[in-house]
Parts: structure tokens; C-alpha cells; sequence
């Protein structure tokens, strides 16, 4: 495996912990605080840098059908994200997010979840 497929793959993992982090405190505590967009925010980050070293890193053609649910995923996330940091400029820090918003999290971090474990068998089963 290539070194920049190894950093691809902890990238991912630190982003799936950044999200984690993010998205549990969310859901259990129904505000967006400062800690809830940091964490989304790296994880973001985090998650484009693996992106991008896994597209260089890897011999197989970027549109895949993992690849394909990674970058929704993706996108996904950066839609959760612009979605809160919205919030938060529109509302304050601190404040109690709509229903709707929780929601969209939710299956946002879910669908990201499920892309990461395709992502996980695919690794393993090669």
C-alpha cells in the first residue's frame, strides 16, 4: 500500500472521529454549539484531504461505485455543515436547532457512515 494511500486512511479515521464527536453532541444535546461546527468543520477538512489522497493514491478510476457513494457522503456533510454554520449566523451561538436541521444530520452522518464501512470491506476484502 502507498504511503499516500496510508495517510487517506487515517485521514478518514480521524474524520470519522471528528464527525462522530460533532454529530453525537448535536443529536444529544439539540444546539449547535461551537464545539458541534469545530468538529464538523475539521471533519470536513479531514475528510477532503482523505478524499484526495485516496483519488491520487489508488490504481482504480476515481468514479467507483464506493467512490460514488464517498463523494454524496460528502457532499452530504458539506451541506450538514453549511446548513449549521448558517444556523448559527442567522441565530447565534447556542441556540436550539430546528427539527428539521437534527434531522438532516442524522442521515447526513449516517449515509457518511455507510461509506466509510463500504470503503472499510473494500480494503479488507482486497
Amino acid at each position: 500500500m502507498s504511503n499516500i494511500l496510508t495517510a487517506g486512511i487515517i485521514l478518514v479515521n480521524l474524520a470519522l472521529l471528528s464527525y462522530s464527536a460533532a454529530i453525537i453532541r448535536q443529536q444529544r444535546q439539540k444546539i449547535v454549539s461551537s464545539f458541534v461546527l469545530t468538529f464538523l468543520t475539521l471533519g470536513i477538512a479531514l475528510d477532503v484531504s482523505a478524499t484526495i489522497c485516496m483519488i491520487i493514491g489508488s490504481s482504480n478510476s476515481f468514479i467507483t461505485f464506493h467512490g460514488i457513494i464517498g463523494y454524496l457522503a460528502l457532499l452530504a456533510m458539506v451541506i450538514d455543515g453549511i446548513l449549521l454554520w448558517n444556523h448559527k449566523i442567522k441565530k447565534g451561538p447556542d441556540k436550539e436547532a430546528g427539527h428539521r436541521i437534527h434531522l438532516y444530520s442524522r442521515y447526513a452522518y449516517i449515509w457518511w457512515v455507510v461509506a466509510y464501512i463500504t470503503g472499510a470491506v473494500i480494503v479488507f476484502a482486497g
